[in-house]
C-alpha cells in the first residue's frame, strides 16, 4: 500500500477561534459584568439608602470624618454655629438627627452634609457672611439635604457598600477606610435639582426662624464669578447658575407673600479671626 502524507484534521495546540475574537468576547463579558454590578448598586441606592436609620449612618460617619481630616476648629466659632443649627432644628425642622457642626479651616466657600448628622463648614464660607440671617439660610440649605436624604444619595453606591460592611464586620474595618479615601468635597455635591430643592427648603426655614426672609439671596450674590457655572455652564455642573437660584427664590417668596425684615448682625470679629 502506498503511503500518502496528509495534514491532521485537528491540532490541539492551535485554537480554531481567532485570539482577537476571544479577547473581545472576554472584554465584553467583563464590561457587561461591571455595568450589571453598577446598575444593581444604583437600584440598591434607590431602595436602601432612603431607609437607612440615623443610628446606622452614625456608625458609618467615622471614615468620612477621616477623609475630611476634621478637627474641632475655633471653640467660640464652632459653638455659635452649633447653637444656630440646634435652634433651627428645635424650632423649625424636627429632623431625626443629633447634628454636630465641624468648622474646617480652608478657603473653600462651601459646606458639606456628611452621613450621621455631621455638618462641615469651611472658614472661607463663614468669612463671606454679613448677617446671621444669611448664615442661617446656608445652614438650613444643608439641613434640606438631610430632609431629602441627598447626603446619602450623593455618595449612594459607597454608602451601600459601607452599610453592608458595617452590618457584617462592624464600623471599624478596612473596607470603609478604603471607600472613604475616594470621597472629597466635589463628590459630595448634589444634582442641580437637589440644590434648588434645598434652596426652597432653606427659604421656608428662614421664614419660620425669623418670621421674614432677609438674607435668602445674599450668599449667591457674592459668590465669585469663577465659581458660578454661568448661564450655559450649569448644564455641565452639579450646582445651578447663581442667577437662576436667586430668581427662583424671589419668585417663591412673592408667591408665599414672605416679607423682608431687619438683618441680624453677627458677633463682632468672630468670623474674621
Amino acid at each position: 500500500m502506498k503511503f500518502t502524507a496528509r495534514r491532521p484534521q485537528t491540532n490541539v495546540n492551535v485554537t480554531p477561534v481567532s485570539p482577537l475574537k476571544e479577547f473581545f468576547i472576554l472584554a465584553g463579558s467583563l464590561l457587561g459584568l461591571v455595568i450589571g454590578v453598577y446598575l444593581i448598586l444604583g437600584l440598591a441606592v434607590d431602595l436602601i439608602v432612603p431607609r437607612l436609620s440615623p443610628s446606622l449612618e452614625k456608625k458609618m460617619a467615622k471614615p468620612f470624618l477621616k477623609a475630611f481630616s476634621i478637627d474641632n476648629g475655633p471653640k467660640e466659632m464652632t459653638g455659635f454655629v452649633q447653637d444656630l443649627v440646634d435652634g433651627i432644628c428645635n424650632r423649625c425642622t424636627g429632623l431625626p438627627y443629633d447634628f454636630k457642626v465641624h468648622i474646617k479651616k480652608g478657603s473653600a466657600i462651601n459646606a458639606a452634609a456628611l452621613p450621621g448628622g455631621h455638618i462641615v463648614v469651611f472658614t472661607g464660607l463663614l468669612e463671606k457672611m454679613n448677617s446671621e440671617n444669611e448664615l442661617v439660610f446656608v445652614l438650613a440649605h444643608e439641613l434640606g439635604h438631610y430632609a431629602h436624604r441627598d447626603h446619602l444619595r450623593g455618595v449612594g453606591r459607597a454608602i451601600v457598600l459601607m452599610a453592608l460592611s458595617v452590618f457584617l464586620t462592624g464600623p471599624d474595618n478596612g473596607v470603609n477606610d478604603i471607600l472613604s479615601q475616594g470621597l472629597n468635597i466635589t463628590e459630595l455635591r448634589f444634582s442641580r435639582d437637589q440644590e434648588l430643592w434645598a434652596d426652597l427648603f432653606a427659604l421656608d426655614i428662614l421664614n419660620c426662624y425669623y418670621g421674614y426672609v432677609t438674607g435668602c439671596t445674599d450668599f449667591f450674590e457674592k459668590i465669585p464669578k469663577e465659581n458660578d457655572p454661568g448661564k450655559f455652564g450649569h448644564y455641565f455642573a452639579s450646582h445651578p447658575e447663581n442667577q437662576r437660584r436667586i430668581d427662583q427664590l424671589n419668585d417663591v417668596l412673592q408667591e408665599k407673600n414672605y416679607v423682608m425684615g431687619k438683618p441680624m448682625p453677627l458677633p463682632g470679629g468672630l468670623f474674621n479671626q
